[in-house]
């Protein structure tokens, strides 16, 4: 079962929101590259408010997706993006349907 993801939340500044829309679209292209991610979501929570959801078969896959191309993306864009730093949490997946 998939036990590691990552979940990170950033809030666009205003006026950019169409711009990390945008971003977020690469990043799925980034994603559908990463062998080991399996598991990837973009996320618009509120109008300004957005975030990633990911999961991995391990730790190792997940600290190779915080080293990748995603993540050097997400912190180069950051300050013209965001009000502030995404915050990105290791978190940990108790349970999972997956009918696919």
């Amino acid at each position: 079962m998939i036990q590691h993801a990552l979940f990170a939340r950033f809030e666009a500044k205003p006026g950019k929101e169409a711009e990390v829309e945008a971003f977020l679209q690469k990043g799925l292209e980034m994603a559908n590259r990463e062998h080991t991610t399996p598991i990837w979501f973009a996320l618009k929570l509120s109008d300004q408010v957005f975030g990633v959801f990911d999961a991995f078969h391990n730790e190792a896959d997940r600290q190779a997706h915080l080293d990748g191309e995603i993540a050097k993306a997400l912190m180069a864009n950051a300050e013209t993006l965001f009000v502030a730093p995404p915050a990105i949490a290791k978190i940990e997946v108790l349970g999972m349907k997956n009918t696919l």
